[in-house]
């Protein structure tokens, strides 16, 4: 009698025994090979949002630095060695930027006070030496890991040079304003006693010419001499107290023909008494038929005055100021400050246009005068140069276009 085949149902464990499964590496590599797909889609997501992050990071304008919980440089971007090229470079710690003469100085330093979970925000100074001088904001801001440990620092450095040059010339626009309203008071009071002075010397020197028997007097022969000199004086007095309006009205920053012999002139009254006071010759040599130029009169005589005022200081005890002005084959005008003052070194020379640099003792000077002097002869379509030698003094040359006829 033949037996019947009875077919059993296996369960899946049975099956996986039966097909040697259970004891074989295939379902192995395959759920390795599903975790490599995984982790390849997953670090696919990683490098694109890592490339966007830091495509993002280096499009900001300013510095941006990330230090490590020990106060490491760990990541910058390329905004930073424009700066700083070798404080900011990574593996370097915050004190070569911001406290190079001490290990620590929490209280100073902004990563090792965002690295305790403060935000900070303060400004520097970078005067790096023979280099230029700048001003930056920074502000410093913690980075808190998952358990608020082992804290980052996030770093901004803004340039805020241009900036703060702006504010003091603002402030010391504000201050010549301030300047002009008071002179224009002292001027009205003035000008009234100084103009009866004038007149009564005036009316007694015409009594002289009319009344014969005044001049054959021997007791007033010196005084229509003496009287001259009061007509005079007073006339001057006039005159330097209308320079003095004239350089300290505001701006408006309109442009108009402008002589510049009647600048230096005008400035030349108010430097004057500097010249005698210091026992500095001035010579000047102006030619006659000098075009005009097209310029904001004001900001002219501050020029005038800041070259002026340079070579005066430049020199120490006797000395000469030469001011010339002529004309070139190119039609510009020009016009040369020249002192025997100390000079500039040959180091030193390419940096006297940066704002706040100054050749000058501290205290003497805010490194202002021959930025601020640049700008405008820049602004208006001229351009500057000097010439020095240490010992032997500094000549300053101005182009400007002419006026066109």
């Amino acid at each position: 009698m033949e037996k019947i085949a009875v077919r059993t149902r296996m369960d899946e464990s049975s099956l996986e025994r039966l097909l040697g499964l259970d004891n074989s590496k295939i379902g192995f590599y395959a759920e390795v090979k599903q975790k490599i797909y995984e982790l390849e889609a997953a670090n696919s997501g990683l490098r694109r949002k890592s490339s966007e992050f830091q495509v993002m990071f280096d499009s900001i304008s300013d510095g941006v630095i990330v230090y490590d919980n020990s106060g490491m440089v760990q990541h910058r971007n390329h905004i930073c060695p424009q700066y700083f090229p070798q404080e900011t470079l990574p593996g370097c710690s915050c004190r070569e930027l911001f406290h190079p003469q001490h290990e620590t100085a929490p209280l100073d330093c902004p990563v090792e006070r965002a690295l305790t979970g403060e935000r900070v925000e303060m400004s520097i100074v970078s005067a790096p030496a023979g280099g230029k001088v700048r001003y930056f904001d920074v502000t410093a801001t913690p980075i808190e890991d998952s358990k608020g440990e082992q804290n980052r620092a996030l770093l901004f450095l803004r340039d805020v040079t241009e900036k703060r040059l702006q504010e003091l010339q603002l402030m010391q626009a504000e201050k010549l304003s301030s300047i002009g309203v008071l002179a224009a008071g002292v001027a009205h009071e003035i000008n009234n006693p100084l103009s009866s002075v004038a007149g009564y010397a005036e009316a007694l020197l015409r009594r002289f010419n009319e009344e014969h028997s005044l001049s054959e007097d021997p007791r007033l022969d010196d005084f229509p001499k003496y009287l001259q000199v009061i007509v005079r004086e007073s006339y001057r007095c006039k005159g330097i107290i209308d320079s003095l309006l004239s350089f300290s009205r505001k701006s408006d920053g309109s442009v108009s023909n402008v002589n510049i012999n009647e600048v230096l002139n005008e400035v030349l009254e108010l430097v004057r008494c500097k010249s005698r006071y210091e026992r500095v010759e001035v010579k000047t040599d102006f030619q006659s038929d000098l075009p005009d130029i097209a310029g904001d009169p004001s900001g002219l005589r501050q020029v005038c005055m800041n070259l002026l005022m340079n070579a005066h200081q430049a020199i120490h005890g006797t000395g000469i100021v030469e001011i010339s002005t002529r004309t070139n084959k190119q039609s510009m005008v020009l016009f040369e400050i020249r002192d025997t003052g100390c000079g500039i070194a040959k180091d030193a020379i390419d940096q006297i246009w940066d704002p706040f640099y100054s050749t000058k003792e501290v205290g003497k000077g805010l490194g202002l005068g021959l930025a601020v002097t640049y700008n405008i002869i820049k602004r208006l379509g001229g351009d500057i140069s000097v010439e020095s030698q240490v010992g032997k003094g500094s000549k300053f040359t101005v182009r400007m276009p002419t006026c066109p006829k």
